[in-house]
């Protein structure tokens, strides 16, 4: 067929023209496509931007109006990670809950599309709301998910972020130790492959567990690094948060003026780049430490710019924490009523966000405020509702201070028996804690009470009224692990600790009621109770309906009351644990059948004493002697401990033995003892027992006295020196700059240690530059004996006031003595005269602190000086101690009284100034 060519040309134009009009209507369909995805995309850039500058609100409509589209066009890909970026959001805004849901849509698109680094991000994020929500083990459980993706995929950096997400996990959980493994997995992860970001994140990880695990300056050492790398890359977001964490070591340290100091530096960063969440948190911590520091005006004003900024960002759980801040600050000053509308607006909040932690502290606190009103059965069911939500996370430091303070309030309402029954509880809690090691909360969370020491005193106060004698030695024993606790931050305990106080049956009965109670209760909320639960309810609650009233009527009931009256029925019984008491007198007393534990225990109003011994039941003792009185006759016996004339000395050393000794003298004879092993308490530390004076003679001329820090931290096997290897250090300043760190040299230490070389030939000496920390610190394990005659200070305050000087200038802190390694050293001497307590009283922890590190360095006994002392003196005494140790099979305690008995006899050193400033601490026996 042949073809017109004009119609040929008219088909050509229409074969070309159809196909042209076709892929018009299939490119404007493109084009609209690609419109609205470009629509899409710039909302997802504004929004992460305005998330940057914590415009979370503006953030949020951002990122729906970018979800919208992508679901239009059904781009899985992109919904996915713009879900992600919503839960980002509410989880910075503290609605953990609210951004669970958000992950977990997330989680669901990107399983389905197959995209693995997707899904582990995701996976992730779901395990940061759940360990938020205090949720931690279903938190490990996602982490531990996300960790297998991000290693099949080989995806290093996400490897890493998973890493540090399980050690903040077990950081939730109380386990530093554990955390620091993951973070140093982390952080060699992030130098292999040059994520210089990642790496000062870990390095601010790890500052956490070491800051919780009381090693303050390693965690300060570790905050200073990721400060260094964060400035070096620019990252000043992260420059931030390493200030701040350099004031929260400085507030654990309790230098809240250092602490602030960081908290303006990272509050100046936050408000320069506009990151307003990091601005609140700054103005939080500030707030805090001004708290710490009794300003609470200006404390006020902190939490109130924190709290309005933090309702502009719309971040909840900011704002409850906020609000828990300004109602500790009104509880102090006595405005009990606005406290209590602060700390129910938190609770409100945190009950929204679904923040079971915040929630627990602010119950507690308002617990706290009704008792201080006298609103007792308000409190209590505050108290309990809290305990029970905290045994749901399993936060047992909250339990510890929820059960506390349902201790003190059975107290004040002259229920003792309940009250030892809820204070028992929070001992055994913390003590099983302190076994784990007890971590540091977040700073925001603290319910500001008395120190955890006020629960065991008030313990072994009801204890002792209650002749509960064996019940009290070991919570007077538990007493100063704790006081230890809070003064070094670092006390483990051990399985003898962790057992904590004994329960009588009754008082085991009476939990056991409790717990059925409390799940009982549980399972009602959550409406899963059957007929038969309902009924047991019903009957252990006697037909209240009010779950606020359910625990009192619970106390009430005829149950409880009955296990209470067979409590006080059965004192006899009570006072006895026999398992345990045969156990300390076949562990300890048995060994030394002369020997007797003495308990003192400084109450307000009487002075208690508790002596334990192998062969009769415990005793006790009350003497009626105020703290004031104490106190003040204290002050009277040191001031004439330092005055050289020895008839001043004898008056109040004769009342301190009447009051501390002749409580006991009658069965101190009959017994035949030799021995006092001796745990004082508080400012009691102070004075050296062997200075006390019957009338006649010294106590260190009837008795050897061994000093304990606690008897469950002590190993008491006789083990005399023999053949002692001595280190013998001296700082004599006679060459070069006769001063070190602001100290005169001691010339005759020199002396000191020649004569101990004369006397043992395995003696190693150094002296002047050659006596240095380092050198010290690398032989001391080679020697059985560590002397050191040089400057030291036992002070009031941290650990880090209390240290010894060397001879090149360096200093050794009792916080870092623990870090030496002394397992092979029976015995640390510090002889020379400005070994001593300071210039002010505290309450004697910095000694127990001094025992406690040698002990824990593996030293068996430490002797060190109570105030300065006389070189000659100190020379005699010296001279006359190793003289008696050289003689073989002589203990370090009986030896030390051997020497102080020399100078008692002696003409020129007879006033107890000159040998009884030293005392043995550990085991001496």
């Amino acid at each position: 067929m042949t073809m017109n060519k004009g119609f040929s040309i008219i088909i050509a134009m229409l074969l070309v023209s159809l196909p042209v009009q076709v892929g018009s209507g299939e490119l404007a369909q493109a084009q609209s496509v690609q419109d609205q995805k470009s629509e899409a995309d710039r909302w997802l850039d504004l929004g992460t931007q305005q998330y940057n500058k914590s415009y979370y609100q503006e953030s949020i409509q951002s990122y729906q109006s970018a979800l919208d589209i992508y679901r239009v066009l059904k781009d899985s890909n992109n919904e996915g990670s713009t879900l992600n970026n919503l839960g980002n959001v509410y989880y910075s805004l503290g609605q953990y809950q609210k951004a669970l849901d958000f992950y977990q849509q997330s989680l669901a698109i990107l399983q389905q599309i197959s995209d693995l680094n997707g899904e582990g991000t995701a996976l992730n994020n779901l395990g940061e709301s759940y360990r938020m929500l205090g949720q931690i083990q279903k938190a490990i459980e996602l982490y531990q998910q996300s960790l297998v993706i991000k290693k099949q995929i080989g995806d290093r950096k996400g490897e890493g972020t998973s890493l540090g997400n399980l050690g903040n996990a077990y950081n939730s959980l109380g386990q530093p130790q554990k955390a620091i493994e993951f973070f140093q997995q982390a952080l060699a992860i992030k130098k292999q492959i040059g994520d210089r970001n990642g790496e000062g994140s870990s390095l601010n990880n790890l500052g956490e567990s070491y800051r919780m695990l009381g090693q303050i300056q390693k965690a300060i050492e570790l905050y200073q690094q990721s400060l260094v790398i964060k400035k070096q890359i620019g990252d000043r977001k992260g420059e931030g948060t390493s200030l701040g964490n350099l004031g929260n070591a400085y507030n654990s340290l309790g230098q809240p003026q250092k602490a602030i100091e960081f908290f303006q530096q990272a509050l100046a960063i936050k408000k320069q780049i506009g990151d307003r969440n990091g601005e609140g948190s700054s103005l939080n911590n500030l707030g805090l430490a001004a708290y710490t520091l009794g300003q609470y005006q200006q404390a006020s004003d902190f939490f109130q710019q924190s709290l309005a900024l933090a309702r502009q960002t719309g971040d909840l759980d900011s704002q409850g924490y906020s609000l828990i801040g300004l109602g500790n600050v009104y509880n102090s000053i006595r405005q009990y009523q606005q406290a209590s509308v602060f700390f129910q607006q938190a609770l409100t909040i945190f009950h929204q966000t679904g923040d079971l932690n915040g929630e627990g502290n602010s119950l507690n606190n308002l617990g706290l405020v009704s008792s201080k009103q006298g609103q007792y059965e308000q409190a209590i069911a505050f108290y309990q509702q809290s305990l029970g939500i905290f045994r749901q996370i399993g936060d047992r430091n909250g339990q510890g201070i929820a059960l506390n303070n349902l201790g003190a309030i059975f107290n004040k309402l002259k229920q003792p028996e309940l009250a030892i029954l809820f204070y028992k509880q929070s001992v055994n809690v913390r003590e099983s804690i302190r076994k784990d090691i007890l971590g540091l909360g977040k700073e925001e969370q603290k319910s500001y009470l008395d120190t955890i020491a006020g629960s065991y005193r008030n313990l072994a106060d009801l204890l002792l009224k209650q002749d509960r004698i064996l019940e009290a030695q070991q919570v007077l024993d538990l007493l100063k692990v704790q006081e230890l606790s809070d003064y070094l931050q670092n006390v483990r305990g051990n399985p003898q600790t962790a057992q904590g106080i004994d329960l009588q049956s009754s008082e085991q009965n009476l939990i056991i009621l409790a717990n059925e109670l409390n799940l009982l209760q549980k399972k009602d909320r959550e409406g899963k109770l059957n007929e038969t639960e309902q009924q047991r309810l019903t009957q252990l609650v006697q037909l209240e309906r009010d779950q606020n009233k359910q625990f009192n009527a619970f106390l009430n009931s005829s149950e409880i009351q009955k296990l209470i009256t067979e409590l006080r029925r059965t004192e006899q019984q009570q006072n006895i644990n026999l398992a345990n008491y045969r156990k300390l007198q076949k562990d300890v007393l048995a060994q030394m059948p002369n020997a007797v534990m003495i308990y003192p225990m400084i109450l307000d109003d009487r002075l208690e004493l508790v002596l334990i011994n192998a062969k009769t039941p415990p005793l006790r003792r009350t003497v009626k002697l105020s703290r004031e009185n104490l106190n003040q006759e204290l002050a009277n016996f040191l001031a004439s401990l330092r005055d050289t004339n020895i008839d001043e000395v004898k008056e109040p050393a004769q009342k301190f033995y009447g009051w501390l000794i002749k409580p006991f003298e009658i069965e101190l004879e009959q017994l035949k003892i030799d021995t006092i092993i001796y745990a004082p308490d508080s400012q009691l530390r102070y004075i050296p027992l062997a200075a006390l004076y019957d009338g006649k003679q010294w106590l260190a001329e009837k008795y050897r006295v061994n000093n304990i820090t606690a008897e469950s931290l002590t190993s008491f096997t006789p083990k005399p020196l023999a053949n002692p290897h001595v280190l013998a250090g001296a700082f004599g300043g006679q060459t070069g700059d006769k001063k070190r760190a602001g100290f005169d040299g001691l010339p005759a230490t020199i002396t000191e240690v020649q004569k101990i070389a004369s006397r043992f030939p395995n003696t190693t000496t150094l002296t002047e530059d050659a006596f240095s920390k380092t050198a010290t610190e690398t032989r001391a394990n080679s020697h059985s004996i560590l002397h050191l005659a040089t400057h030291g200070e036992l002070s009031v305050g941290t650990p880090e006031d209390s240290f010894i000087l060397f001879g090149n200038g360096d200093k050794a802190t009792i916080s870092e003595i623990k870090e030496w390694s002394l397992s092979n050293v029976d015995l640390v001497i510090l002889s020379a005269c400005q070994t001593g307590i300071g210039n002010k009283l505290g309450n004697g922890v910095e000694i127990l602190g001094l025992g406690y590190q040698m002990q824990s360095a593996g030293a068996r006994v430490a002797i060190a000086s109570l105030w300065k002392v006389d070189d000659a003196g100190t020379q005699a005494l010296m001279d006359t101690f190793y003289s008696e140790l050289q003689k073989g099979d002589v203990s370090i305690a009986e030896a030390l009284r051997r020497a102080q008995v020399s100078l008692i006899r002696s003409s020129k050193y007879t006033h107890p100034n000159y040998w009884s400033a030293f005392f043995a601490i550990g085991n001496g026996l």
